[in-house]
Order: C-alpha cells, then structure tokens, then sequence
C-alpha cells in the first residue's frame, strides 16, 4: 500500500502555518509499521482543521518509548498499545516501580493484531516450535515485545526457550527474508506494509493460536482480545487466521490543554475519512471502538467532546 504521508508533505505543510502557530510532536513507531502512517495522517488534519496547531509525526521505538516521551513532555501525543498505556498508568509490568500516572487518552484509535510470521517452508507451525530457534520478538522499547512476552510465557514459553533478537519490523521482515530468524512478531495494525513486502518476495505463513493459548493470554492480559486475520490480508493466505489484538490508544500529557484536546479529538473523529485515505485501519477510529477499548482515563477535553455527542464513558475512563 502506497501511503501520502511524507516527510516533505509534513514540512510543506509546516511552512505553510502560521508563524505563531503551537507546534506539536506526535510520537508513532517505525517506518514499516501503521504508527507513522497513521501519525502522518493525524498530523495532517491536525494542520487543516486544527486552528493555532501544526504537527508532525516522529519515528521512534513506539509503545513503551512513546509513554516516556509523554511523560518527559519531549512529545505531545503519541500512539502506544492498550497493554503498555494500562500497565504505564497503573505502574505495572514493565513500568512497576515507575507509575506513569499523568497519562491521559484522547481516544482508542484501532486494534492491533498480533502477528506471528515466519516463511512458508520453515516447519514452524505453532508458538510452540519457536523452542531453539532464533526469533524476533520486536523492537527494543515496543508494545509489539511487551505483547510478545506476555503471550509466550502464558503459555509457558520465556526467552530462556529460544534466541530472542529485537528487531524493528523492516528489520524483522529483512531477517526472515535472508533467514536469518525463522519466525518474527508484530502488534499492528493489518495489513501493514513490511509484511506486505515480505509477501511478495517470499511465501510467507502467519501462526495461528489456538483457543487455549488466547484463553491463556487474556487470563495474564485482560486488554488483549480474539482477532481473525482476514484471508486474503497478504498475498498467498487462504484462510483466516486465529490471533490477538490488542487497542492502539491516542495518550497525551494530562497537563495538555484541555481546549487544543477538544479540538484534537473532535478534527479526528469529524475528518476520519482523511485518515482511512492514508491506512484502511482507521476504519475502526470511532467513538464507539474509543468507549469500548481505552483503558485509562479520557484528558477532559476529550470527554468533553465524547459527552457531546452522547458517547457512554466508563467509570474508569474519567478522571
């Protein structure tokens, strides 16, 4: 899929702003994933329907990297997976000892599938063959290692079974393709264009998981949820394959503004049709997935919006 998003857009765009225009940062993830083009497409309505803003989207580590950027005020909205924000929020997991609790969400944007490659000829049929074997678990600083762990060792799997490499997903595509690794995971949203590539050079497979071990992942991780790939999402897959997916969250600082949150939530959801032109997983960037799937509290300028047009907030998402 070809994406619009580009460097030279967003700075075209930049020039064009006015001089006193606030300038915000969004933190999104490498350039294979769907965080960039994604953050590209936001940072454009953002620059056409946002009055006294511009914006651009960075490359960065994504999830886990992006929470610092958010606390540290080095970013003014980022993307980062469900499991990661909730964990952050609530100094858990990987963030126990370090809670990030200024976090707050403008809006859940779509799932991410967890997506488990390898070539079509390794033999690796199953998480479990992934015991002895060299494989890419994400980028250091990602949501996607964070989902990787916390699925493998529900299911009694830890990097002690197996040769960990932490790779972005160019990079992972790159490494299946030279076989270097026999399998490598993403968390984002399909289709996304390293895999894509991949396809069409290589036969690839996507590992199903069966019922049990999502029944075991959500037990360990209660944002995850059931998620089909489509057949047909990549060339050469015939069948729908059975997954995870996890919400992609919209966070900013809780210290944002709360008129420029309003404003930034009710451009997004009022223009998403400009967001699908530039990726298809926008489709699911409605209030409706938003209610449903963020797991920490709204910044009050999004509430306030989501209130306007009737959305039912939960408990847990107000402040």
């Amino acid at each position: 899929m070809k994406n619009r998003f580009t460097a030279l857009g967003v700075a075209a765009l930049l020039l064009a702003a006015p001089a006193h225009a606030q300038q915000l940062s969004i933190a999104t993830g490498g350039t294979g994933g769907v965080y960039f083009p994604y953050g590209g497409g936001l940072a454009e309505v953002i620059n056409t329907h946002v009055d006294g803003a511009t914006a651009s989207a960075e490359v960065t580590g994504a999830s886990v990297e992006n929470v610092a950027l958010i606390s540290r005020g080095d970013s003014d909205l980022a993307l980062a997976l469900a499991d990661t924000v909730y964990q952050a929020f609530h100094g858990e997991g990987a963030f126990e000892g370090r809670q990030v609790d200024e976090l707050r969400a403008l809006a859940s944007i779509y799932p991410n599938a967890l997506q488990i490659v390898t070539l079509a000829d390794s033999g690796i049929t199953s998480i479990d063959d992934l015991r002895g074997q060299r494989v890419s678990v994400g980028a250091p600083g990602s949501g996607t290692e964070v989902s990787a762990q916390t699925l493998l060792a529900a299911n009694g799997i830890t990097y002690d079974d197996f040769t960990p490499e932490r790779l972005n997903f160019n990079e992972t595509a790159d490494a299946l393709r030279d076989g270097d690794i026999v399998a490598g995971f993403w968390s984002v949203g399909p289709p996304t264009s390293s895999i894509m590539n991949l396809a069409t050079t290589r036969s690839i497979r996507i590992i199903a998981l069966t019922e049990e071990q999502i029944a075991a992942a959500i037990e360990a991780e209660p944002t995850f949820a059931p998620y089909t790939l489509r057949a047909g999402t990549y060339d050469g897959m015939d069948e729908g394959v059975l997954t995870i997916s996890t919400p992609n969250v919209l966070i900013v600082h809780a210290d944002m503004d709360d008129d420029l949150a309003y404003n930034i939530t009710r451009a997004m959801f009022e223009n998403v049709d400009e967001l699908i032109a530039i990726h298809p997983a926008a489709n699911d960037t409605t209030v409706e997935f938003t209610t449903d799937s963020t797991p920490i509290p709204f910044h009050p300028g999004a509430l306030r919006y989501l209130e306007e047009v009737g959305a039912s907030v939960q408990d847990h998402q107000r402040p």
